[in-house]
């Protein structure tokens, strides 16, 4: 009777940090279930990308230890193969390779998704090469705090990243989530080095590829969600956009949009690759003409209906990027009312949130 006890004590703290699926749950939603009691799940958008350069391991600690339950790696491919956390193949704008004169021949332009792009690109740089480069501020106008860091930290690895959150896992005696996306994932097939058979082998290699792992995979586009599903056992999500089309569709002559995806009869197809949708914020509680938030959509509940998770991005909190309602000036770079934005859409019943500023997400969710 003791030790039944105990051990139940035990299981109910492991639930609350998120580290059990409770009974019923399935694998693909035992995340949100176990944290249910605590709310939405904070997803460290781009790590802690609100204070440290982003996709740097310095921004993925700092996410972790702000309280994030996830943080989120995206993932373009080297000219040797390997998987680095990018937010774009074009890196003019995240390291200090402008100013390298020994790769100024690497500036090039390329056509990425249909979109002419002209900077240097992850693809035409061996992983040593990266290696030689430093992550800067990508938006510094908005956050020129950010800018002290600059030239401090490396394009990390996707395998740096697993090895980080485990780490960190250890010592902050919970789970760390991973939460990679595939970036290009038409783009990086078209030209020989496809992400997924890279992303399911950095998976395999690191135990993650099981039932229970505390791994999200996402992409834009849909076929190659469809092609994982066959040999991923960690839960999908589709990602959809609040205009335009996933890139697969457009090249193949699909005329549906994102919007086509999280119509019923969308989100019913999503189910039977995926496990959850990760929506713009707009397409669950859309702007009026004026940037003021409306009244929330039936999306949610939609998809929760199917047996869907909802995570929406991109929570910030700066002026520019919050509803013009709860901006605090017309200083685009000061911070606005970004608890009360969380507070709008925590109600909707959302299942988690993509955050720049995580400790903001966490504070929130306390209510």
């Amino acid at each position: 009777m003791v030790r039944t006890r105990i051990v139940g004590v035990a299981l109910a703290a492991l639930a609350v940090a998120g580290a059990v699926v409770l009974p019923g749950a399935s694998a693909s939603g035992e995340a949100e279930v176990a944290s249910s009691r605590r709310g939405p799940l904070v997803i460290g958008h781009r790590g802690a990308s609100g204070y440290r350069p982003e996709h740097t391991l310095a921004s993925y600690e700092l996410a972790a230890r702000m309280g994030a339950d996830y943080v989120e790696p995206d993932l373009v491919v080297t000219k040797d193969g390997r998987l680095v956390a990018r937010h774009e193949n074009e890196i003019g704008g995240t390291t200090d390779v402008s100013a390298r004169p020994e790769f100024a021949a690497r500036r090039t332009t390329k056509v990425v998704d249909g979109t002419s792009i002209t900077g240097w690109f992850t693809e035409d740089f061996t992983l040593a090469e990266l290696k030689t480069l430093r992550a800067k501020e990508r938006i510094p106008a908005i956050r020129p705090r950010n800018t002290l860091y600059d030239g401090r930290f490396e394009v990390p690895t996707f395998e740096e990243v697993i090895d980080l959150s485990r780490r960190l896992s250890r010592e902050l005696g919970r789970d760390i989530g991973l939460y990679p996306e595939t970036k290009h994932p038409t783009y990086f097939q078209d030209i020989g080095l496809p992400l997924e058979p890279r992303l399911v082998d950095a998976l395999n290699r690191a135990g993650l590829n099981r039932h229970g792992a505390k791994v999200y995979v996402q992409s834009f586009e849909v076929a190659n969600l469809k092609q994982l599903k066959a040999q991923l056992r960690v839960p999908l999500v589709q990602l959809v956009d609040a205009s335009g089309a996933p890139y697969d569709f457009v090249k193949a002559g699909d005329k549906r949009t994102y919007r086509d995806l999280v119509t019923p009869d969308g989100l019913r197809e999503v189910r039977t690759y995926a496990s959850g949708v990760g929506v713009a914020k707009d397409l669950i509680i859309p702007r009026d003409a004026a940037g003021s938030l409306r009244e929330p959509t039936t999306l949610v509940r939609d998809a929760h209906t199917r047996g869907l998770v909802v995570h929406s991005w991109t929570f910030r909190n700066e002026n520019t990027f919050l509803p013009a309602d709860f901006r605090s000036s017309t200083d685009p770079a000061a911070y606005g009312n970004a608890f009360g934005e969380y507070a709008k859409f925590y109600a909707t019943g959302l299942d988690g949130v993509f955050a720049d500023n995580p400790d903001t997400a966490v504070e929130a969710r306390k209510g």
